[in-house]
């Protein structure tokens, strides 16, 4: 099987997904899946694609993460890996992946800060005196 590779997206996260047959070892950014994300909770969101479709063992996934927050990579990531396994075979992965809702990407983003303003939609304490 050759190489398949696939973009995920979560807030200014960016995962790209390199999967190929093998074992089921996770590489990010040269680094261990243990390694990379100490926590448990987010080793289980990045897992979660893989265990739903029971492919944990099957697959050498090689990642480049880049940008936002821990959480955000984690997600970014879980995106990518449902969308690699829909390319690798659509009939069998894209309908569990579809009912968890992997495969849609969450769009909510950090709303800019506004000008003459604390924050994005906090005020400065009205004074009327």
């Amino acid at each position: 099987m050759e190489k398949v590779n696939a973009l995920g997206r979560r807030k200014s996260a960016v995962a790209r997904v390199y999967v190929g047959s093998g074992k089921g070892n996770i590489t990010i950014n040269g680094k261990e899946l243990g390694v990379y994300f100490p926590d448990d909770s987010l080793k289980y969101i990045v897992m979660q694609p893989l265990n739903i479709t029971n492919t944990a063992g099957s697959f050498d996934i090689t990642v480049n993460l880049d940008g936002g927050g821990i959480k955000g990579q984690a997600e970014a990531l879980r995106l990518a890996i449902s969308r690699a396994l829909c390319k690798i075979d659509a009939e069998a992965y894209r309908p569990a992946l579809k009912k968890e809702g992997f495969l849609s990407r969450d769009a909510r983003e950090v709303e800019r800060k506004k000008p003459g303003q604390p924050g994005a939609r906090r005020r400065f304490q009205f004074s009327k005196r």
